[in-house]
């Protein structure tokens, strides 16, 4: 299925698996749709399963969205304790579209959970409350970590009504049957352009992977003392990434230069974004440093896994000027990596987007995309960790090999055998929807808009959707206002109150609490009114 097809299907409501290889296209997709929501002024709920996935999107995780943090199973009192939890009620309530990132990693107890607190928190007993559910993931990568050695808690509790005692994936979970998610299996490819690599990376995928496939990995297995120096090495354990990195830095002339992360917002949010991000609390650098950017922004030319060399330091900000591997000089400055909710930002981190790249695990690499990278995958010890690894580099002549085991080269047979019914699924559905006509399908995406309460104009015979006035003055300008304004005509809430009286009183500047709120500097100023914080006649 292409992007374009899978976007249409999202953009009717339908719930949707949305899957693929690595560098399918997944993430672009779900791109495209959350732009589409916000140009008819509706917001959608993005989470991930974890918080390095949810740094990623700039989403909460499922955990802290669904207000169920790190449980493992809930009782009717933790269920209702959840559904009286103002801030969790008020997320859940003015949710329509939920997105579920990186969904291979999260547990089928936990989706039950979610699915549970969704339909309590809403009072609808459809799947997930009536929301449309996106998942978005490939089984085939990291699974999540199933502790089998704990009892469900006794008593009156929901584990009762869940019957899945051996699930591991969020798809074996009562949840996911019920939701019944069309499929929509990506089969573009926008990472790896190396055919034989393709083939490998497809011969690991589909169970096949025979000695030819081998050979071609084997051409890549080099010694230690002839791996690149600069090229980032994936390790399966943190304590050979850590020792590598802190290692190699301290081999270089010179004091290193440190830089250090600050923060606002919620502490709870703001320590999970701190834990997730890729970026360290402290960053020590070195001139002669090999780093990795990680976060996107194409605008200043590098993305997550961009590798360069840290060429000098600013004698003016002190910042460092990085030379990327394709020859670019980039003047690096602290980025923001932030959770947003509703349009307002609940807490944010900024730091210099980079890392150490001498050693990274394999773990923190998923999503990224690398020109070259060294990987001992001798130590390989689940599922999906060698495939994981061997994707991220965009061709063969990019990697290069240390060790392997044999587990390097396997993928979880229950995964094998759901991903062909996937791919099924995933033909069934878009043939049916190659039936039907341009205005059906016009009119399934119009009526999802309305039930979602967005800003849809009827379209009237013979007018494009460009030209018809009444989306132009209606949806347009709210469009427009809110790229600057996100917030622009949203309803305050109590915890806004709460902040804005904070901020205010701790000195912030009208520019300030309009970037901070998302808001016109008018309805800033009429809210400090309201709150009686200032006089009416101020100015």
């Amino acid at each position: 299925m292409t992007q374009q097809d899978a976007l249409t299907i999202l953009q009717t409501g339908a719930n949707v698996f949305l899957t693929g290889e690595p560098g399918a296209g997944k993430s672009h997709t779900i791109n495209m749709y959350t732009r589409w929501l916000r140009e008819h002024g509706i917001e959608p709920a993005i989470t991930a399963s974890t918080g390095i996935a949810a740094t990623h999107i700039g989403g909460l995780t499922i955990h802290s969205w669904a207000g169920i943090g790190i449980k493992r199973s809930l009782s009717a009192y933790d269920l209702d304790r959840i559904a009286s939890t103002e801030h969790v009620v008020k997320r859940i309530r003015r949710t329509n579209i939920l997105i579920i990132d990186e969904v291979s990693m999260l547990g089928p107890d936990t989706l039950n959970m979610v699915d549970a607190v969704c339909r309590e928190v809403l009072g609808n007993t459809k799947p997930f409350g009536g929301l449309q559910i996106i998942f978005v993931g490939d089984f085939f990568q990291l699974p999540p970590i199933v502790r089998r050695d704990e009892s469900p808690e006794s008593g009156d509790g929901i584990d009762d009504l869940f019957e899945a005692p051996v699930a591991k994936f969020a798809y074996d979970s009562a949840a996911w049957q019920r939701a019944n998610p069309v499929v929509c299996y990506l089969t573009e490819q926008h990472r790896q352009d190396d055919p034989a690599f393709l083939s490998v990376l497809s011969a690991i995928r589909h169970n096949e992977f025979t000695d030819a496939h081998l050979a071609h990995l084997k051409a890549r297995q080099v010694p230690a003392v002839s791996i690149p120096a600069t090229a980032p090495k994936l390790y399966s354990h943190n304590a050979d990434v850590d020792r590598i990195n802190e290692h190699t830095l301290g081999g270089i002339e010179g004091s290193p230069k440190s830089f250090v992360m600050t923060s606002a917002g919620a502490p709870a949010i703001v320590a999970a974004l701190k834990k997730s991000c890729l970026s360290p609390e402290v960053l020590f650098l070195k001139i002669g440093a090999s780093v990795m950017f990680t976060k996107n922004n194409p605008k200043e030319g590098y993305v997550n896994g961009t590798l360069g060399t840290v060429q000098a330091f600013n004698s003016f900000s002190g910042y460092p000027t990085i030379v990327t591997r394709n020859g670019r000089t980039i003047e690096v400055e602290p980025a923001e990596w932030s959770v947003e909710e509703n349009g307002k930002i609940r807490a944010r981190i900024n730091q210099l987007p980079l890392r150490l790249a001498w050693a990274i695990t394999v773990h923190k690499s998923q999503g990224m995309s690398m020109d070259e990278a060294v990987m001992d995958l001798a130590q390989v010890f689940e599922y999906g960790q060698g495939y994981v690894a061997l994707s991220r580099v965009r061709r063969l002549a990019g990697l290069y090999l240390l060790g392997y085991n044999q587990r390097t080269f396997e993928v979880h047979p229950d995964v094998l055998a759901k991903d062909i019914e996937f791919r099924d699924a995933s033909e069934a559905a878009s043939e049916a929807f190659t039936k039907l006509g341009t205005q059906e399908v016009e009119q399934l995406h119009n009526n999802f808009i309305k039930a979602c309460g967005g800003q849809v104009a009827p379209l009237d015979e013979g007018k494009t959707r460009a030209s018809a006035p009444e989306r132009t003055q209606q949806g347009g300008r709210l469009a427009q206002l809110r790229e600057k304004y996100p917030n622009a005509y949203r309803p305050w809430s109590d915890e806004d109150d709460e902040k804005l009286k904070e901020l205010f009183e701790g000195g912030s500047t009208p520019s300030q609490l309009q970037k901070e709120f998302g808001r016109q500097k008018g309805s800033i100023h009429a809210r400090l009114i309201k709150l009686g914080l200032i006089e009416d006649d101020a100015a």
